[in-house]
């Protein structure tokens, strides 16, 4: 029975909550779990697309010695039409020459070039270095056209959209566009570029490194169409190019900068190559791409052979904007005594600015940055100095962590653990599950984890409760979690509302159900003790079947519906949950209070049926099972904390229920028909004896109980009473 109530209530609360307007798009996929929602203490998160919304804005181009924000974009466009008009012109007057912005090949002498050709050169090669796909929608939008439709749809701005795997690449794609230099068709083989004067440059690729998270870039070899050239673009985060670049000055200030105000940072760098050196190159490739043995390092020993002084173009600066409603969420989530670890693949400087910018670290606290470590000794070191700070959110990064964790584990999770927030940057997904999993096994508290990407999926399923959200990234994160939401700041009222109801009432039902069943083997018990221990069973067929199902069932189970304090409040005062972490609703203590009532009410119940009913014996049965199922109705109306119509309906439903069934169940309110044979005498039931005989024993049961409560209530009251008075 209890098995089967808690499942249904379960299958209950996720039907409440897929069916609550506040969190539309809210899926459930796992119906075991909710309750978990109730007792949560660490709350692990992503950043990308978890805390931000994936929607990337171009804000800076750097170029070394000069750097263009959103207001000075119009001079970048004037650059570029400025160059192209040239080209073109010089073009149409001789054939051979190649673009003016293109020096010869290195052996000339370095010349200073102007801003313009080095805006020229940026904005190219970010136009060239993607995996970016325009896409065009036909308007005609008749899928029997849709053969004709590439030869009309002479590559109109309106209806093109681009497709990437990422939408950094979305973002830096659009912005070419907006100064001039749009990308109108590619296909495996080639690229075309539409330039501010109306003319398509093509390009042909020659090869494609795709980015991975191991080398954190991509390349691309071109060949211009035009004059013929090869160049080998290449662009990435600046931790993977500070050492393929030729030595400068300003990329890691500049990089810092960025990071200081929460931009993803990109460096561009590009290479030109003579036809003999690609050739030289292609033919290393390919042999590379046929070994059978360690064909991947070999690979990328070949790519790297072209790694080398790459000239450095620009630094790119994207915004990516935190989503709706962020900071109260997680100021509410802090209040309940949750504790909040931002796990990311971003630099240390970005992820603390969105720390800070989304009040996941308080304006006031001290941030400790954990130095980079690689050595046993420096950890010690390190540690030690964040053990003198108190009350200091904490920012690690990946290599520190792993070196923390394989030297001190124990210490540094105990000194993490009283952090008020964590940030770790630079993640790999393998690491964010490995925290999570040492969450789990050192504190032995519930740990949900939250993302929305694959990357986060490892971590998701590590966790006790796992949240995905639907985003930029698809949907493998929303479909190996157990919950699925649609914007971050649904977590709130999915934790403090429904979380906290689940947990509650299943308590209160789990321990409900164990009653029920405990009062009727009491009377059993003294029944049985009472005649010699004779093996006579006392309730026999249907009543024994009827008493957990059609008689108790509806008014035990409305118990699902019951709420201590309204949703707004739950949300106003999330103070409320960090009670509930303590895991006093359902506990030893509890549990044998329940048993004492049991085994106080059961054996009443028996003792009275018993004691007032020695001359009518033969009725034992029919007045011990009347009281019975009397208590366990005004039981449940004693637990009941806000009443429900259904919680009404259900009790005047299981009393109409035994009434009815009283007259036509009659040769079972005997004892032992064969012995006895007795019947059911529906003239002793309507007598005024009966009826007050069998209302003395019920509230003799029940009365004691509702005094307790009413005394507790009044010199001891739950926090929730103080909300709801």
């Amino acid at each position: 029975s209890l098995r089967v109530n808690l499942d249904m209530g379960k299958a209950a609360y996720g039907w409440m909550i897929m069916k609550d307007d506040n969190i539309p798009g809210t899926v459930v996929r796992t119906s075991t779990i909710p309750e978990e929602l109730g007792r949560l203490v660490y709350l692990l998160t992503d950043k990308t697309g978890t805390l931000t919304q994936n929607e990337m804005i171009f804000k800076r181009l750097h170029l070394g010695t000069v750097s263009y924000g959103t207001d000075t974009m119009d001079e970048i466009q004037s650059h570029i039409i400025n160059s192209y008009s040239q080209v073109h012109s010089q073009n149409s007057g001789n054939s051979t020459s190649s673009t003016p912005s293109r020096k010869p090949q290195s052996s000339a002498p370095k010349v200073r070039k102007s801003v313009s050709s080095r805006i020229h050169e940026a904005v190219k090669a970010i136009a060239l270095c993607h995996n970016v796909t325009p896409v065009y929608e036909s308007r005609a939008g008749v899928s029997g056209e849709t053969e004709y439709a590439e030869v009309d749809q002479d590559f109109s701005d309106e209806n093109r959209t681009y497709q990437a795997s990422s939408p950094d690449e979305v973002t830096l794609v659009q912005w070419t566009e907006s100064v001039g230099l749009t990308l109108v068709n590619r296909d495996l083989t080639s690229m075309q570029l539409k330039t501010p004067g109306g003319h398509i440059l093509t390009y042909y690729i020659l090869q494609i490194f795709p980015f991975t998270s191991e080398s954190k870039r991509m390349g691309i070899i071109v060949r211009d169409e035009s004059s013929g050239e090869i160049t080998f673009y290449m662009k990435g985060a600046d931790v993977a190019m500070s050492t393929i670049v030729q030595y400068n000055d300003w990329l890691e200030e500049e990089c810092g900068n960025m990071a200081r105000e929460g931009l993803r940072t990109l460096v561009v760098a590009k290479k030109s190559l003579t036809e003999e050196q690609y050739q030289d190159f292609e033919s290393r490739y390919n042999q590379a791409k046929l070994s059978i043995h360690d064909r991947n390092l070999k690979v990328a020993a070949v790519v790297e052979s072209l790694e080398r002084e790459m000239e450095l173009l620009c630094l790119t600066g994207v915004e990516d904007q935190l989503q709706a409603d962020v900071r109260p969420t997680l100021e509410m989530l802090r209040n309940a005594g949750i504790k909040i670890w931002m796990l990311t693949g971003d630099k240390l400087e970005t992820a603390t600015c969105i720390a800070k910018s989304s009040h996941l670290v308080s304006r006031t606290q001290d941030i400790h940055i954990f130095r980079p470590v690689t050595t046993r000794g420096e950890a010690h070191l390190e540690l030690n100095a964040f053990r003198r700070k108190h009350d200091c959110a904490l920012v690690i990064s990946g290599d520190s962590l792993e070196v923390c964790l394989k030297y001190y584990e124990h210490e540094f999770v105990e000194l993490a653990c009283q952090c008020p927030a964590v940030v770790c940057c630079r993640c790999s997904p393998t690491q964010k599950a490995h925290i999570v999993k040492l969450l789990q096994h050192h504190t032995g508290k519930r740990t949900c984890a939250i993302g929305d990407g694959g990357n986060d999926v490892s971590m998701i399923q590590a966790a006790d409760c796992g949240i995905g959200i639907e985003g930029k990234e698809g949907k493998q994160a929303s479909l190996a979690a157990d919950f699925s939401i649609t914007q971050f700041k649904h977590i709130g009222r999915l934790l403090m509302v429904h979380g906290r109801n689940s947990y509650k009432r299943s308590a209160a039902l789990g321990q409900f159900v164990m009653h029920r069943g405990l009062i009727i083997s009491t009377m059993q018990a003294v029944f049985s003790s009472v005649f010699y221990f004779a093996s006579v069973p006392l309730y026999q067929g249907f009543l024994m079947v009827g008493y957990a199902t059609i008689y108790t069932m509806f008014p035990v189970f409305s118990l699902v519906l019951d709420q201590d304090v309204k949703p707004e409040m739950a949300l106003l005062y999330p103070e409320l949950y960090k009670d509930l972490t303590k895991g006093r609703s359902l506990s030893f203590k509890t549990f044998l209070i329940w048993v004492l009532i049991s085994i106080y009410q059961g054996g009443i119940l028996m003792y009275g049926a018993l004691l007032l009913f020695e001359s009518e014996f033969v009725h034992v049965v029919a007045i011990s099972f009347t009281a019975l199922i009397l208590t366990e109705l005004l039981m449940v109306a004693l637990t009941i904390r806000t009443w429900h119509w259904l919680m009404v309906v259900a009790e005047f439903l299981s009393l109409g229920c035994y009434v009815a069934s009283l007259a036509f169940l009659n040769e079972y309110f005997g004892i032992g028909r064969v012995s006895f044979g007795a019947f059911l005498d529906v003239a002793f039931i309507t007598t005024v004896t009966f009826l007050w005989k069998v209302s003395a024993i019920t509230v003799v049961s029940c009365l004691p109980l509702y005094i307790l409560k009413y005394l507790k209530r009044k010199f001891s009251p739950p926090s929730y009473s103080k909300l709801t008075s």
